[in-house]
C-alpha cells in the first residue's frame, strides 16, 4: 500500500496523531450549544416596599483603657509617669430623616454597633474616641423598649436626634494618679464598657388626612384622584396592603393624605389584616370615611367602621369625621338621596356635618369633600425664632 493510499485510510479512521486537523480545538461560533432544562416559569422576586416596624439590637462602644508608662530618655531628668486615658466608646443615635418613609432599612439589617476607644499609649497620648452611628429613621417614627410599651423618644419634628446607646468612658492612665505623695503609679483603670440594649422602631405617617372604611369603598381610587399617587387599584378585598401618602391640593392649599388598608367586622380581633394600621391616622387632624354607595346595606357599614375605630381606641374615636357617599356615578338620582337619607339616620356622632355624595372615578364632588376636609383641619403651629441680625 503506498503513502496516500495509508494517509487516506488514516484520516478516515479517525486516529489520534494520524490528522491533527480533526483534533483542533472548536471554536465557540461552531461549538454545539446546550439543551436548555424547562423549569418551569419564572417566578417574580417579591419586592417589599413598606415595613413600619422593625426590632433592632444596639450596642455602644466601650471605652479604651488606660497605660501605665514612664518618661525613660537618656540624659533627661525627671521622667515620670507619661501613660495617656483610653478613648471614649462610639455613641448610638437616632435622627429623623425626611428623605425616608419606611423602615425597609431595618428588615435584614438589625445589629449595630459603635466602635470602641483605643488604649491610651505612652508620651501622655490618649487613646482614639470610637466610632458614633446614626440610625436614619423617616419622620413619625417612635421608639419604644423592647416591651413594646415604654415610649424612649417619638421623633416628629425635622432632624430631631435621640442617643439611644451611651458609649463607655475610657480609663484613667497612670498620669492621672500622679501626686506629691505618689510620683511613680503603677496603676491605670480599664474602659467602662459599652450599653447593650434592644428597641423596636415603630412608624407612624405624619398627614393631614385619614382615609378609613371597608375594603373596596375606593379609598385608594379616591387618593389617585385627588394627588399623583398611584396606590395598586383593583377590584378585589384588601387591594392596599400597606399605607399609601399623596398630596392634593385645593383653593392653593396643600393636603397630605393617607390611604391604609381597609376594615371589616372583627378587626380588632385580627380579622382580615386587622387594625394596626390605624397607628398611621393616629396623627391625622381629620378623618374622611367613605362609604360604598353601591353597598346594600349602608347603614351597617358605616356603623362596622365607628364600632372598630372605637375598639382601637387612641383617640381616633374623638377625631373629627367627615362621611362622603362614593361611588355614586354608578346610582341614580333617587338613590342618591335616599342613600345620603340613610347615612344621616345612621350617624352615631362624631362626624362632621351631613354625608357628601362624591364620585372618585368621574371627579364628581372632589372638591367638596377637601373643601370640607380642608376647614376642619388643625392649622400647624409655626415656631419662630429670634429674628435675624446681620
Amino acid at each position: 500500500m503506498d503513502r496516500r493510499r495509508r494517509s487516506e485510510l488514516c484520516c478516515n479512521l479517525e486516529v489520534p496523531g494520524s490528522c491533527s486537523r480533526l483534533w483542533s480545538r472548536p471554536s465557540f461560533s461552531t461549538a454545539r450549544p446546550c439543551r436548555e432544562l424547562d423549569v418551569g416559569p419564572r417566578r417574580e422576586p417579591v419586592q417589599v416596599k413598606f415595613l413600619d416596624e422593625a426590632k433592632v439590637h444596639l450596642r455602644s462602644g466601650a471605652g479604651g483603657k488606660g497605660c501605665v508608662s514612664f518618661r525613660r530618655e537618656a540624659h533627661v531628668e525627671f521622667g515620670g509617669p507619661d501613660g495617656g486615658d483610653g478613648g471614649r466608646g462610639g455613641d448610638v443615635w437616632a435622627v429623623a430623616d425626611t428623605d425616608l418613609n419606611t423602615l425597609i432599612d431595618y428588615r435584614y439589617r438589625r445589629h449595630f454597633a459603635a466602635g470602641d476607644g483605643r488604649p491610651g499609649s505612652g508620651r501622655s497620648r490618649s487613646g482614639r474616641h470610637g466610632r458614633t452611628i446614626e440610625l436614619k429613621v423617616p419622620q413619625g417614627t417612635e421608639i419604644l423598649e423592647e416591651d413594646g410599651r415604654t415610649v424612649i423618644a417619638d421623633l416628629r419634628h425635622r432632624d430631631d436626634r435621640v442617643r439611644l446607646a451611651v458609649g463607655g468612658n475610657g480609663g484613667f492612665g497612670n498620669l492621672h494618679f500622679k501626686s506629691a505623695t505618689n510620683q511613680a503609679p503603677r496603676r491605670a483603670n480599664p474602659g467602662q464598657a459599652g450599653v447593650e440594649r434592644t428597641v423596636w422602631l415603630r412608624l407612624k405617617v405624619i398627614a393631614d388626612v385619614g382615609l378609613v372604611g371597608l375594603p373596596n369603598a375606593g379609598k385608594s381610587t379616591f387618593l389617585a384622584a385627588t394627588s399623583n399617587a398611584r396606590p395598586r387599584i383593583a377590584d378585589f378585598p384588601f387591594t392596599t396592603t400597606h399605607p399609601n401618602l399623596g398630596m392634593a391640593e385645593v383653593d392653593g392649599q396643600e393636603l397630605v393624605i393617607a390611604d391604609i388598608p381597609g376594615l371589616i367586622e372583627g378587626a380588632h380581633q385580627g380579622r382580615g389584616i386587622g387594625d394596626r394600621f390605624l397607628r398611621h391616622v393616629e396623627r391625622c387632624s381629620v378623618l374622611l370615611h367613605l362609604v360604598d354607595g353601591t353597598s346594600d346595606d349602608i347603614a351597617s357599614d358605616c356603623r362596622t367602621i365607628v364600632r372598630e375605630l372605637a375598639a382601637y381606641g387612641q383617640g381616633i374615636e374623638s377625631k373629627p369625621r367627615i362621611v362622603a357617599l362614593n361611588k355614586v356615578d354608578a346610582l341614580t338620582p333617587d338613590d342618591v338621596t335616599r342613600k345620603l337619607a340613610v347615612l344621616a339616620g345612621s350617624l352615631v356622632g362624631g362626624e362632621v356635618g351631613p354625608a357628601l355624595p362624591v364620585s372618585a372615578v368621574a371627579g364628581s364632588g372632589v372638591a367638596d369633600v377637601l373643601r370640607a376636609v380642608r376647614t376642619h383641619m388643625v392649622p400647624a403651629v409655626v415656631e419662630e425664632g429670634p429674628p435675624w441680625q446681620p
